[in-house]
């Protein structure tokens, strides 16, 4: 009985949106489980509807288009879930590639496993002219795991993940809207179901690419990305009323960024490749401290589409 569906949201990256469309639409092994495909296109201007239209016919499963004009990651999330009543919820991120087996290898992972969610590894993608940096960024915007399928401690972010909807993803809309502007409505939906004696599994099979776009893939996005990544531990500590959680995590971040900040002043002085992996671990100190609203960078929603706006007009 087919009982996963797929939710791809996507905010004005039409190419990028075919190509992984596409890539789900030679999914093998999963002909009895793949129920629908779900676009949920966050642009106001709904740019991704002609995508989709011209893309419906190839598709093997139902391909539902979905409009959410207010821009905002997790709007977009609870757009999509809002469109199916699958129990099987599988995301993929529209800058991803899912290889041929990747469903089938999350499926059979979760079926293994018994998780409420489970993740796949990731090979990340940039452009030619990164320079020094491309090994970092290749590996920041990759994801590495357990070379073997089964439970983990630690969960992921969303971008190629399967989830059990009963357990994982409870309500008419899970992914708290607060975060559309900053990201991490994952980390606190994860904590949560942390919290609720949930499990987090590995799917070692269901690779994916992704590929950074040009105006991400620069060592300043990069860090400030970290920088917020370095938030999540203590924000989800304060969100839970956890403060003495919360002071320990700062004191944790203080310690990272100074041990790591004085280590990349070093690493600069000789040019050291490795400069750029020891600055993550700095700015991810920094973020354990400096978690608290105003210091929290926006990457998605209305900001998001500001800089696609100046991109196109340059």
């Amino acid at each position: 009985m087919a009982d996963v569906a797929v939710i791809v949201p996507t905010l004005r990256r039409p190419a990028e949106l075919e190509r992984a469309l596409r890539s789900l639409f030679v999914q093998t092994n999963v002909k009895d489980r793949f129920q629908e495909v779900v676009v949920v296109d966050n642009d106001p201007a709904g740019s991704a509807r002609e995508v989709v239209a011209t893309l419906a016919a190839a598709s093997p499963v139902p391909l539902i288009y979905r409009h959410a004009p207010r821009p905002g990651v997790a709007t977009a999330r609870n757009a999509g879930l809002a469109a199916t009543q699958a129990p099987l919820i599988g995301f993929l991120d529209d800058d991803e590639v899912a290889s041929p087996g990747w469903l089938a290898a999350l499926i059979a992972a979760q079926a293994e496993t018994g998780a409420d969610v489970v993740f796949g590894p990731i090979t990340g993608r940039v452009p030619e002219n990164t320079g020094w940096a491309t090994p970092y960024l290749e590996r920041f915007f990759g994801r590495a795991g357990p070379t073997a399928t089964g439970l983990i401690q630690e969960p992921f972010g969303c971008g190629n993940s399967l989830m059990v909807r009963a357990t994982a993803l409870p309500g008419s809309a899970p992914f708290d809207a607060r975060a559309d502007q900053a990201g991490g409505e994952d980390d606190a939906l994860f904590a949560a179901l942390s919290a609720r004696g949930g499990r987090f599994g590995w799917a070692a099979d269901a690779w994916v690419e992704e590929y950074a776009p040009a105006h991400r893939a620069t060592l300043r996005y990069a860090l400030t990305r970290a920088f917020a990544y370095g938030q999540g531990p203590s924000q989800t500590a304060a969100a839970m009323g956890n403060w003495p959680g919360v002071a320990r995590w700062m004191m944790i971040g203080a310690a990272q960024a100074g041990v790591w900040g004085l280590a990349a002043l070093a690493l600069f002085a000789i040019r050291s490749p490795r400069r750029a992996e020891v600055l993550d671990r700095a700015a991810r100190g920094l973020g354990k401290l400096f978690w608290i609203k105003g210091f929290e960078p926006h990457f998605y929603g209305a900001r998001e589409v500001d800089r696609l706006d100046r991109i196109k007009a340059a």
